[in-house]
């Protein structure tokens, strides 16, 4: 599990094309480095992933670094406002138990509506929540959902910006 944040918590991803930005570059690097997501969340000022390879893992954190460098570029170049710095950083955890790993794909999907920014997940775009709901069987489904995320550790102390 990932969670990376933007500099000092601001709200650099706040207007959809901001946020098509970060999603179209997390997607094509995810696919370049050969990570599989499994769960995502974009926020104006953060994101939580849960994604696993077959590769080396330690290619997380050139996968990562990439999509830092790649969308701080593209957006200060969006907001002429080069060399503006992003990113702060991020954290992963190597999720090894199923329970908690089906927890956190729980909480990963269910993270819009936690923040209030939806009533449902499957409303907000910039989630895997829709993709989950649209792909996964119906009783895969009633399994990831039945799982707690109220005991999930996950810092996550952000206020996402609410798009009108």
């Amino acid at each position: 599990m990932v969670t990376g944040s933007t500099m000092y918590k601001e709200h650099f991803f706040k207007t959809p094309l901001e946020l098509n930005l970060l999603e179209t570059q997390l997607f094509e690097l995810a696919i370049k480095y050969q990570w599989d997501l499994e769960a995502w969340a974009l926020f104006s000022n953060h994101y939580h992933l849960i994604t696993k390879t077959s590769q080396d893992p330690k290619t997380l954190r050139r996968f990562i670094t990439h999509l830092h460098a790649n969308t701080a570029r593209e957006l200060n170049k969006l907001n002429n406002q080069p060399g503006r710095k992003v990113w702060y950083q991020y954290r992963d955890t190597q999720l090894t138990y199923q329970k908690s790993y089906m927890a956190r794909l729980n909480y990963v999907m269910q993270n819009p509506v936690k923040h209030g920014l939806v009533g449902l997940a499957e409303n907000y775009p910039w989630c895997s929540a829709h993709w989950f709901a649209m792909n996964a069987s119906t009783s895969y489904q009633a399994v990831i959902k039945s799982f707690k995320t109220d005991s999930v550790q996950v810092l996550d102390d952000y206020e996402p910006f609410k798009l009108p």
